[in-house]
């Protein structure tokens, strides 16, 4: 019964942390010089609330939710979530250092060096993702006819600097938050503090 409770609440909190995420995607805003499909939001960061708190596997359905709920409410320009895909595996790629650098130490540090990792993570993944997959993708649905030199330049040019700036942003909203929740998150975590 006890441990039907807990898994009754763990999802729960999955669903509101999956929301607030969604909401948060919908309060999206482009940054200067960027294409306009890149933008920058804060739905990453109640999904690594729950990574912090109940594991990365939470951590992953919240993404995976948030992107689900969007998709439903707002679809897509191509038919099919290639974006909700990429800010699906974006998102995995940040919350997922961040969870295990800081699960070493459980110190203010070890989060700071987390938010760092993660973000160089993200614009690494999303870097080859983008040559391999994304971009490819975009360029066949959307009829682009992007070649390989061109999408190498747009990777240079915009993804990876767009990726760096958006994991940074991120990383020092959370460190602001990180500071009122540090309590409520030791008591809550599956990570203990050192």
């Amino acid at each position: 019964m006890n441990s039907k409770n807990s898994k009754i609440q763990k999802m729960v909190k999955i669903g509101i942390l999956g929301a607030i995420g969604y909401v948060l995607m919908i309060l999206n805003f482009p940054f200067p010089g960027f294409p306009a499909f890149l933008q920058i939001d804060f739905s990453d960061v109640p999904a690594l609330i729950a990574a912090l708190v109940m594991g990365p596997m939470a951590g992953i359905m919240v993404e995976l939710l948030k992107n689900i709920l969007d998709f439903m409410m707002t679809g897509s320009d191509t038919g099919i979530p290639v974006g909700h895909f990429a800010n699906f595996i974006g998102g995995v790629s940040f919350i997922l250092p961040v969870y295990y650098l800081y699960k070493k130490t459980g110190t203010k540090k070890g989060m700071i060096l987390g938010l760092i990792g993660g973000t160089i993570i993200l614009a690494g993944f999303m870097s080859v993702m983008n040559y391999y997959v994304l971009l490819p993708l975009y360029s066949k649905l959307l009829h682009w006819n992007m070649s390989g030199p061109e999408i190498r330049t747009y990777i240079t040019a915009a993804i990876i600097p767009f990726n760096l700036i958006k994991g940074s942003i991120i990383a020092v909203v959370f460190l602001l938050l990180f500071d009122k929740l540090k309590g409520w998150l030791a008591k809550e975590s599956v990570i203990k503090s050192a």
